[in-house]
């Protein structure tokens, strides 16, 4: 697995960065393929934040963590990772086949505007042909409480979010 570390307000030592490594190539059990894994670490305040990203084939599984110990902070993610990566692949398999493309693709990165001192964080997201379940998945695999795509029966844009009573809804625009 290869794995691109990105440190903001942290020091990386080569023992953390061994243990990182170690901990994601767990994870690379799943795969055939060599994947990709980006860790953010970061350094706020208080807290550390680690913040994961792996890339299969345009499908995203993402997790993050914040706390005092950094070390604790890797554990979560590779469970939180771990799980989503166990819960989708058989579907995945399933449902792709063998297929060099899958549905999903990457979550593009913020871009941060300023406006009378507050600041904006914008993203600009394509939306793509997916069914509801798909957009289901997609949802949960980035760990949000939302997801916009365009709905492959309408062709209308759409949102499903995750209902604060259990469930999910679908939002439709015209």
């Amino acid at each position: 697995m290869k794995i691109i570390l990105v440190n903001k307000n942290v020091n990386v030592t080569e023992e953390l960065r061994d243990i990182i490594d170690k901990k994601f190539d767990k994870l690379s059990k799943y795969f055939d393929d060599d994947i990709t894994a980006q860790v953010l670490l970061s350094k706020e305040k208080h807290f550390e934040k680690i913040e994961a990203t792996i890339s299969v084939k345009g499908t995203l599984f993402r997790a993050e963590s914040r706390g005092e110990d950094v070390h604790f902070g890797i554990d979560k993610v590779i469970d939180k990772l771990s799980s989503q990566i166990s819960k989708y692949k058989g579907r995945l398999a399933k449902r792709h086949k063998g297929k060099v493309g899958i549905q999903f693709d990457a979550i593009p990165d913020y871009h941060v505007e300023t406006k009378d001192e507050t600041p904006v964080k914008r993203k600009k997201v394509e939306t793509k042909v997916m069914s509801i379940a798909d957009a289901i998945m997609s949802m949960e695999l980035v760990g949000h409480d939302f997801y916009l795509f365009k709905d492959d029966e309408s062709g209308n844009s759409a949102v499903v979010y995750k209902r604060e009573s259990g469930g999910y809804g679908l939002l439709e625009m015209d």
